[in-house]
């Protein structure tokens, strides 16, 4: 073994990615892995070390919850995997069911299921666009949706964050383009900033050009019926991607829209169509999150009022946090090294808060990403200022 290493490292491969790994580590930019035991709710076991969880995308506690963990159980009674992609023999009846009930509660006539949030981004960008079209872009959208769009060959026109004037503009100086597009995240999940969308939305109206909007923070979690960004706003946009492993505490994402999209997406969204479908079981606990959004209001009620109570609390002690009205609250450190310093203390200290550096997020916007459930108690949270306040302090 040790020959093979040294024989590794002495390749060209093997040069260039130890000197590369240096480069990152020397950077404060090294990325670790840690290992979660157990279950994954407000309370953690971090490699061994109980900790109160602060940067879990969990918004209304439902991953740990065991109805839909019993969900998926009934349904292992017919196996795990799916077998096949979808369009082969993988298609299961958990999945149609899905598809179903999350176009009927977000108010669309079809979804269509994906693996992942990510397969959807690209699935959708790169099935509907080619050198021939005109994609305008956030610049701080998340990178499926910025890996989507180089990817589909459009010409990719990228504007300032939520700057609506630009993105009007951008449209307008566009040029001919078979179809243009505009993308955007709902909720931007580094800042947890909302997209201006109704201003979006008059853009693409007034220029003949399509929304799309990923709003994976959003959904489950804003408007009074858990819908998302999209009824907050009163926006329905041509294309909405939302995802089951957030706020409805399972996995996968889902694409809605009308009948010829969701058809057109079936026959040319390549990671749909050549990937394997997600097990059965993944889909009948998504289902368990989902019903359980529209029946339990309250937990919604529960996260806005901790929001409240740390933005409050925040404030009292003197905590500088980012604008935003969404469960994640990011606590701008600027220095990668003071970013990873504060979260280490955090951690032996109980509390698990992941730095965020680049190239996640801009050079010199490195910071701690703080997310709210509504699984947190008062206490908690509370006790969460006092640790930020002291380490801010001797920082």
């Amino acid at each position: 073994m040790a020959a093979d290493d040294a024989r590794a490292a002495q390749s060209p491969l093997g040069s260039h990615l130890a000197a590369e790994l240096a480069r990152i580590r020397a950077a404060d930019l090294y990325r670790v892995r840690r290992v979660i035991d157990g279950g994954h709710g407000a309370q953690i076991h971090v490699n061994g070390r109980r900790c109160i969880n602060f940067c879990s995308n969990d918004y209304l506690g439902l991953a740990a919850d065991p109805r839909l963990a019993e969900a998926a159980r009934r349904a292992l009674a017919g196996g795990t995997g799916s077998g096949a992609s979808a369009l082969v023999s993988g298609y299961n009846r958990e999945h149609q069911r899905l598809e179903e009930e999350v176009a009927a509660f977000v108010g669309r006539p079809r979804a269509l299921l994906f693996s992942t949030g990510w397969a959807a981004n690209l699935g959708v960008l790169r099935a509907l666009l080619g050198r021939d079209d005109l994609l305008v872009a956030d610049e701080l959208n998340h990178a499926s949706l910025i890996d989507g769009g180089r990817l589909s060959g459009a010409r990719y026109r990228r504007v300032a964050h939520a700057d609506a004037a630009g993105f009007d503009a951008a449209l307008r100086d566009g040029g001919a383009a078979r179809l243009k597009l505009l993308v955007s995240d709902g909720v931007f999940s580094m800042d947890g900033d909302l997209a201006p969308l109704p201003a979006l939305a008059a853009a693409c109206a007034a220029h003949g050009a399509a929304l799309m909007v990923d709003d994976a923070h959003g959904f489950g979690v804003l408007g009074a019926q858990g819908r998302g960004a999209f009824e907050l706003s009163g926006v329905t946009p041509d294309i909405q991607v939302g995802t089951f492993g957030k706020a409805a505490g399972a996995a996968g994402a889902f694409v809605a829209g009308d009948e010829d999209l969701i058809e057109y997406l079936i026959q040319r969204a390549r990671s749909w169509v050549f990937s394997t479908a997600p097990p059965p079981a993944v889909a009948a606990a998504a289902r368990c999150g989902l019903r359980l959004i529209q029946e339990e209001s309250e937990r919604r009620a529960a996260l806005h009022e901790n929001l409240r109570r740390f933005r409050d609390g925040a404030r009292q002690l003197g905590i500088a946090l980012l604008d935003s009205a969404t469960p994640i609250q990011p606590l701008l450190l600027g220095d990668a090294t003071r970013a990873l310093r504060l979260s280490q203390r955090l951690f032996e200290q109980g509390f698990w808060v992941a730095a965020i550096r680049p190239p996640t997020v801009p050079p010199n916007t490195s910071r701690l990403r703080i997310t709210l459930s509504a699984a947190h108690r008062a206490a908690e949270i509370d006790a969460l200022l006092a640790a930020l306040a002291d380490g801010l302090r001797g920082s």
